[in-house]
């Protein structure tokens, strides 16, 4: 009695240890370890949007220190407290005029 199969080339490739050995290996790294390869794409992912969160910030830096450099003029801190903060002087009146279209709508759910 002669088993045919065992002759052929994928059950030899098959029945190497050394290939159970590393299709064990391979299925440990990828799915069991602590250092699995889903948990280093969900790591840089998280790295992308830190990277991103970086950039941002940098960009707002930059923006609120020329923001800054205006301000050491009297005359922008005037301004900017004007446009910000609605101050005015004893002797003004100041009319807030919205239109509809520029404001966000308050949800009255809430």
């Amino acid at each position: 009695m002669t088993n045919s199969y065992k002759d052929k080339s994928w059950f030899k490739f098959l029945s190497n240890k050394y290939v159970w050995v590393l299709l064990f290996f391979s299925a440990w790294m990828i799915f069991l370890d602590n250092y699995s390869y889903f948990d280093h794409r969900i790591l840089d992912k998280q790295i992308n949007e830190l990277e991103a969160n970086k950039k941002y910030y940098q960009d707002e830096i930059k923006k609120d220190q020329q923001n800054i450099k205006q301000l050491k003029n009297p005359e922008q801190i005037e301004k900017y407290a004007r446009e910000k903060y609605y101050m005015k002087k004893d002797s003004e009146d100041i009319y807030i005029i919205e239109f509809q279209g520029d404001t966000i709508e308050k949800d009255v759910s809430k």
